[in-house]
């Protein structure tokens, strides 16, 4: 059975003054690769959302007021809280075309590691709205992930990837076989788009504006588990991050029924 996330509409800012936007605070250096020793899995079902509407002079945190993420960045990569609606949403940096991908600015938004938001084999879904242009396209661009798909790794992610603006959700395990659902749907439009990665029994589903649009099988023991922190916007602040470019709001994570 499809797992469908009960919309994507936040609890906004009440009415009143509004949440200051502008840039976000960065800490400029190369987030260390955390240290893995046991690894382990969500005890219990989770349930979060980043709605960003704090604004830039609070901590970014999930609605419950915990999992913070923080701005890491390189070679002046800035992020900026930006109006949506009554709210805010984060504006990350333009695409580069420098000639040298090394000097590019490179901007993410990354938590610490938390093995309670490793799903194990348990039901799984996550996504985020976005908004693109296709001249905000390029080969990588990573919207939400934890983990990576090679090394042992294991991983879930969610992209806009290639130049066709073709959103995908993926999901790989410790034997680095990469299951992914790529939708033949355009989502750099410049407009708003609800993207859900769903994985329920053995299907891994991606959902467009609540319409399921692709699903691939894939092993119901296939395990995520892994070290790294949530990460949104891109796979680390170093070279060939996968930087994300255009906006992004309600990011959301749940795990279990």
């Amino acid at each position: 059975m499809l797992l469908l996330i009960a919309g994507l509409t936040p609890a906004r800012a009440s009415a009143g003054t509004p949440p200051a936007s502008g840039v976000l605070p960065a800490a400029d250096f190369r987030s260390p690769r955390p240290a893995a020793g046991r690894i382990g899995v969500a005890a219990a079902p989770v349930s979060l959302r980043y709605t960003f509407d704090g604004g830039v002079r609070n901590p970014i945190t999930d609605l419950a007021g915990g999992h913070e993420l923080r701005p890491l960045a390189q070679n002046g990569g800035a992020l900026r809280l930006v109006p949506q609606g009554p709210g805010l949403a984060v504006d990350y940096p333009d695409r580069c075309t420098l000639a040298r991908e090394i000097d590019c600015p490179r901007a993410i938004l990354e938590g610490f590691r938390d093995d309670g938001l490793n799903p194990g084999t348990r039901t799984l879904q996550y996504g985020a709205s976005v908004l693109m242009t296709h001249g905000d396209l390029s080969d990588g661009a990573n919207v939400v992930q934890k983990g990576y798909s090679v090394g042992g790794v294991s991983q879930f992610k969610l992209q806009v990837d290639h130049r066709l603006g073709h959103p995908s959700c993926v999901i790989t395990g410790r034997t680095g076989r990469i299951y992914r659902a790529e939708p033949w749907v355009d989502v750099a439009d410049g407009r708003w788009h609800d993207l859900t990665c769903a994985r329920a029994n053995n299907r891994l589903t991606t959902i467009v504006d609540g319409v399921p649009r692709a699903w691939v099988r894939v092993p119901r023991r296939l395990s995520i588990a892994n070290a790294e922190p949530l990460r949104v916007g891109g796979k680390g602040p170093a070279q060939g991050n996968d930087q994300y470019a255009g906006e992004i709001d309600n990011v959301f994570l749940t795990i279990g029924d």
